[in-house]
C-alpha cells in the first residue's frame, strides 16, 4: 500500500519546524516527539521553567537557548510558559494543611519589587512546617506582627488546628500575635536567626570559629551550663565582636525555653539544614535578579525556586525520634487536633 506524507508545521517553541506526519487511515499513528495537537517539543517548557527558577532573566534565558540549541525564543513565549505557573501557585497557596505541626518556622526576606510604579523593598513571608513542608508565601510592604497575625489566621482557616512550637525572630509583638491564634503554642526564638544575625558581625575568616563557639551555647545540657558557655564566648570574642554577646544577653529570655525539652526535641528546634537550604536558595534567586517587576512575578519565581529545592530536601535523621518525644509530651493535643480520642 502506498504511504503518503504531507507537511505540517509545528514549533519547538522557537522557529517553525516542518514535520512530516504519516497519513494514517485507521487513526493508529501516535507521534512521540511532538504529540498530537501540541506545538512544542515535550520537556521544552520545563527547560524554560528550570532556567527561570534558577534566577535567569528573560534575556539570559533567550541567550542560553540560542547558544545551546541555535534557536531564537521570543520574550512573549517565555512569559507565556512562566505565566502558566500562576494558577499552580494559587492552588498551592490555598491547599489544605495538616491539622497539627510539631514545629513551625516563621521567617521573612526583604525583596526589591515594583509596586505602584516604583521599586521598593517588600517583605516576603515564609512558613515552614515540620521537617520539610513550606506552608506558603505572602508579601507585604514591611515585616510586622499585624501581618503575621493575618498569615496565622489564614493558616488556621486552611486546617491547622494546633502548633506545638513556633520558632520566630525577635520581632516585637510576634509572640502575642501567635498566641492570639494558637494560645497553647510555645514560642521559641529561632536559633537559626540568632546564629545568622550573629555572623553578620564577623569577618569571613573567623565565621567558622565563632559559629562553633555559638553552637556550644545552644548545645548545652542545662540553662546554667548555657549561661556559663555564653560567658566563655564573651570572654573569647568581646574584644572583636562585643555586639554578639550583647545580642544574646538581650534575647536570652526568648532563647532558653527549649532547654526545658528533652534533647531530641531541642535537636529538632536547632537543626537548621532545611531552613538554611531554603533561605540560601531564595536569596540566591533574589540576588541574581536584583528586583522583580511586580508581586506576582516575585511569588511565581520564588515558588519555582522552592519547588526545585524541596526535591533535594531530606528530613533530619533524628526527626522520627523527635516525633516520638513530641507524642510523649503532647499526645493529647496531637490526638485532639487529628480528631482521634485520647488514649
Amino acid at each position: 500500500m502506498a504511504r503518503f506524507r504531507e507537511p505540517e508545521e509545528g514549533s519547538g517553541g522557537f522557529d517553525s519546524v516542518e514535520i512530516e506526519v504519516p497519513r494514517d487511515r485507521n487513526g493508529t499513528y501516535d507521534p512521540k516527539i511532538v504529540p498530537e495537537h501540541e506545538r512544542r517539543f515535550a520537556g521544552f517548557d520545563q527547560k524554560i521553567l528550570s532556567m527561570y527558577a534558577s534566577g535567569m532573566t528573560t534575556r539570559d534565558t533567550q541567550g542560553h537557548l540560542e547558544e545551546a540549541y541555535g534557536v531564537e525564543v521570543s520574550p512573549a513565549l517565555i512569559s507565556e510558559v512562566t505565566d502558566a505557573v500562576v494558577e499552580e501557585v494559587r492552588s498551592w497557596q490555598a491547599r489544605p494543611l495538616e491539622p497539627i505541626y510539631p514545629i513551625v518556622y516563621l521567617d521573612a526576606l526583604m525583596v526589591k519589587m515594583r509596586h505602584e510604579g516604583r521599586v521598593e523593598n517588600r517583605a516576603v513571608f515564609v512558613g515552614i512546617g515540620g521537617s520539610k513542608e513550606v506552608l506558603g508565601l505572602w508579601t507585604n510592604a514591611t515585616e510586622g506582627s499585624k501581618f503575621w497575625l493575618q498569615i496565622l489566621t489564614e493558616i488556621r482557616t486552611r486546617g491547622v488546628q494546633d502548633i506545638l512550637i513556633a520558632c520566630v525572630d525577635g520581632l516585637k509583638g510576634f509572640p502575642e500575635a501567635i498566641q492570639s491564634v494558637y494560645p497553647k503554642t510555645e514560642v521559641q526564638l529561632c536559633i537559626v536567626h540568632m546564629v545568622r544575625n550573629s555572623l553578620n558581625y564577623v569577618n569571613w575568616k573567623e565565621r567558622k570559629a565563632v559559629a562553633a563557639d555559638l553552637k556550644r551555647i545552644y548545645h548545652a545540657a542545662t540553662v546554667e551550663e548555657a549561661e556559663q558557655r555564653l560567658s566563655d564566648f564573651e570572654q573569647q570574642w568581646d574584644g572583636k565582636y562585643s555586639s554578639i554577646g550583647k545580642m544574646w544577653r538581650r534575647n536570652w529570655a526568648g532563647i532558653i525555653p527549649f532547654f526545658a525539652y528533652p534533647v531530641e526535641i531541642r535537636r529538632a528546634v536547632y537543626t537548621t539544614n532545611i531552613v538554611e537550604s531554603l533561605n540560601m536558595s531564595l536569596r540566591k534567586v533574589i540576588k541574581t535578579l536584583g528586583s522583580f517587576p511586580g508581586e506576582e512575578a516575585a511569588l511565581k519565581l520564588l515558588y519555582l525556586a522552592l519547588r526545585n529545592v524541596s526535591k533535594r530536601w531530606k528530613a533530619s535523621r533524628d526527626w522520627r525520634n523527635s516525633l516520638n518525644h513530641f507524642t510523649m509530651l503532647w499526645g493529647d493535643r496531637i490526638e485532639a487536633a487529628q480528631g482521634r480520642p485520647a488514649r
